[in-house]
């Protein structure tokens, strides 16, 4: 099966400054990956890379096979959901045409259906007409996850989705985002909590200082050595009823 997602080599810099260095990656249609590091690693940089929104200094980016660069917005936009870590919105539409966007290459009555839909998914079908900017933080983060759903595109790409969730709605958000692996879709995303990570996803790319340092199964991915390297943790991965759970302490030297 041929990768949705490829990156070869990448390197981006900033200035003279390589944020991500070297870094190759594939990803294939069924698949949730994680991709986890501390703050300023390279996560973001690694999903802008992959989607031909940040410039590649040399290497290639490829969805579904083709190179980024040699694909227009809109056949981009049909290959690819994106939802950016930055969650504010500017106008105070209502929940349902925000959610549409995900869907504009729709005409507007389905765009508007598949946004209904999403919003179900998410919980939030009676804040439907309700305008984004009367919502709590927490809502409208579950609005623009329906907005990325409403895309139906074969690659989901969700930079911190958990983010400003509570403990429930993070974990409907990762359910959603394992049946969209179910019916076929390639699932990249990023978190901070490496627990969450591990119990979620079925691969993990672990980020530090720009590289990718490893890239397998939650078990084999975060061993103590990358735990104690990337994260400053002593501890590792253990097996509880809940599933794989972090045990780990900040490393004292």
């Amino acid at each position: 099966m041929s990768p949705v997602l490829s990156l070869h080599d990448a390197t981006v810099r900033r200035g003279q400054t390589p944020v991500l260095t070297g870094a190759s990656l594939n990803v294939r249609a069924g698949e949730v990956v994680g991709v986890v590091g501390p703050n300023g690693a390279g996560k973001t940089t690694l999903l802008r890379a992959a989607l031909g929104l940040a410039r590649l200094a040399s290497g290639r980016a490829e969805l579904a096979g083709r190179d980024v660069t040699s694909l227009d917005d809109a056949t981009r936009a049909a290959l690819a959901g994106y939802l950016p870590q930055e969650r504010r919105v500017g106008w105070n539409l209502p929940a349902w045409r925000i959610a549409s966007l995900g869907a504009a290459l729709k005409p507007p009555a389905l765009a508007r259906t598949a946004a209904l839909e999403a919003l179900a998914r998410v919980g939030l079908s009676s804040l439907a007409e309700r305008g984004v900017l009367d919502l709590s933080g927490g809502e409208r983060a579950r609005v623009l996850l329906a907005r990325l759903l409403a895309t139906a595109a074969p690659l989901l790409v969700a930079d911190e989705p958990a983010a400003g969730l509570d403990p429930d709605a993070q974990l409907l958000s990762l359910d959603l985002f394992r049946e969209e692996a179910a019916r076929g879709a390639a699932v990249v995303l990023t978190l901070h909590d490496l627990g969450l990570a591990a119990r979620a996803c079925d691969r993990l790319v672990v980020v530090g200082q720009g590289r990718i340092v490893a890239d397998a199964a939650p078990r084999d991915a975060l061993t103590p050595q990358v735990l104690r390297e990337v994260f400053g943790l002593d501890g590792g991965l253990e097996e509880t009823s809940a599933g794989l759970t972090l045990a780990a302490r900040r490393h004292r030297s």
